[in-house]
């Protein structure tokens, strides 16, 4: 049983890496993704409230900026903490010790905290998107022969990664568990083995 769970933690641990990368990877697409439908539409960002904006609702690239700014933020951090995994052999200790307990559940926090986070401020800022004048846009890039985006597949794929983390964190917690059950019925066959000897 030790076996099977130690092969386990190990797969969540490296998964926990591969939630942050994913998280990564989004804060990077969205943003990209933004840029190159929107950006050609509007004034510098200095000059917002003044000048004439030509698609009437692109404003939400310049909106969306510091929230994603803040996740990509928060997914280097979240990479930092599934370091910290790493640091204190939650990967392959055979017992885990309180380090072990606090790198499983800071992650596992802040993983399930930014997922939950992400996903209301992503739903805010899809609404905002299909706010924009989409037939003013599309002239507007025909004329221009420039990107014309419409699809939502950023806003949308955002439920997968968020999945993910999340999976991630309720695995890594339930590893924790599972880890504590096997620790303490090893602890009972030590204790019963030395009463047979006294």
């Amino acid at each position: 049983m030790y076996k099977k769970q130690l092969t386990w933690q190990k797969i969540l641990c490296f998964a926990a890496l591969v939630a942050c990368g994913l998280v990564f990877l989004y804060s990077l697409g969205l943003s990209t993704d933004l840029y190159d439908g929107l950006f050609y539409a509007l004034p510098e960002e200095a000059k917002l409230e003044t000048a004439k904006v030509n698609v009437p609702g692109a404003e939400v690239y310049y909106h969306i900026q510091p929230f994603n700014r803040a996740l990509l933020n928060g997914s280097i951090g979240l990479l930092l903490l599934a370091c910290l995994l790493f640091i204190t052999s939650t990967h392959n200790r055979r017992r885990y010790y309180i380090g072990n307990a606090i790198s499983t559940f800071t992650f596992a926090g802040a993983g399930i905290a930014l997922s939950v986070w992400a996903h209301t401020q992503i739903e805010h800022y899809k609404a905002e998107f299909l706010r924009i004048d989409f037939e003013t846009y599309e002239k507007y890039a025909s004329r221009r022969r420039k990107n014309y985006i419409d699809s939502t597949f950023w806003f949308d794929i955002h439920y997968l990664v968020i999945a993910v983390m999340i999976l991630v964190c309720l695995a890594l917690v339930a590893n924790y568990v599972w880890k504590l059950h096997l620790m303490k019925a090893e602890k009972k066959l030590i204790d019963e083995g030395k009463g047979v000897t006294a």
